[in-house]
C-alpha cells in the first residue's frame, strides 16, 4: 500500500556528530524501540515503509561508525530495505509509543502505517542524507548508507536451542549493516 507521502524536513533539525548520540543503545533500542524506515522517497514518494524495531546496534566496522539491525523476510519493509540504498533510524520519546506499537503491529502491505500512527513523514535532501525518510515527531534520526547485509544461517547458530524460541516458522531475519552518514536531532523548543 502507498505511504503518506513525505515532505521536506524543514529547519526543526540539528545536525550533529553520531559520537554525541546519547543513551544506553540497550534502553534506546530494547526498550525505548524505534522505527526502520528504508524505501526510495525520490522514485515515488509512496514508496517506502516502516517498521519497529528493538533489535540492533551501533559500533565501528571497517573503520566506518555503523549501525545494524535485523528484518525478517516476512515483513514488507524487507523488499524495500534490500533495493534501498538508505535507511533512517528513529528514536522517539514515550508519548509516542502507541505510534510505535502500530507500526510493529500493522503491515504496510494493506496500511498506511504513518496516517494510522498520526506520524508525518519527512525526507531529507542534499548530500550523503538525501532522499532518506523519517518523521517530524522523532526526536532522534540516524541515518545510514546500507553497506552489507546477510541472512542468518541456523546451521551457525551455537546456542540453538535458545536462539531457535526466538523463531516461530523459520522466518530467520537478515542482518543489515548500514554506515552512519548522518545524525539529525530536534532543535530545542521545536
Amino acid at each position: 500500500m502507498k505511504q503518506k507521502e513525505a515532505v521536506p524536513t524543514g529547519a526543526e533539525w540539528a545536525v550533529k556528530n553520531i559520537r554525541d548520540f546519547s543513551g544506553s543503545p540497550f534502553e534506546r533500542i530494547g526498550a525505548g524501540w524505534m522505527l526502520i524506515t528504508a524505501g526510495n522517497v525520490e522514485s515515488d514518494r509512496g514508496n517506502w515503509n516502516t517498521m519497529t524495531a528493538s533489535w540492533g546496534g551501533f559500533g565501528v566496522l571497517w573503520r566506518k561508525d555503523v549501525a545494524f539491525f535485523f528484518i525478517r523476510p516476512s515483513r514488507y519493509t524487507f523488499g524495500l530495505a534490500n533495493s534501498a540504498s538508505l535507511f533512517t533510524l528513529s528514536f522517539f520519546d514515550e508519548t509516542h509509543r502507541a505510534a510505535l506499537n502500530l507500526c510493529g503491529e500493522k503491515s504496510g502491505r494493506d496500511t498506511d502505517k504513518a496516517a494510522a500512527a498520526r506520524l508525518n513523514p519527512v525526507f531529507f535532501q542534499g548530500g550523503p542524507v538525501d532522499g532518506a525518510v523519517s518523521f517530524k515527531e522523532a526526536r532522534d534520526i540516524i541515518i545510514c548508507k546500507k553497506i552489507y547485509a546477510q541472512d542468518f544461517d541456523p546451521s551457525l547458530f551455537l546456542d540453538a536451542k535458545s536462539i531457535e524460541e526466538c523463531y516461530n516458522g523459520k522466518d530467520y531475519h537478515r542482518m543489515f549493516i548500514g554506515e552512519i552518514v548522518g545524525y539529525r536531532t530536534r532543535k530545542k523548543g521545536e
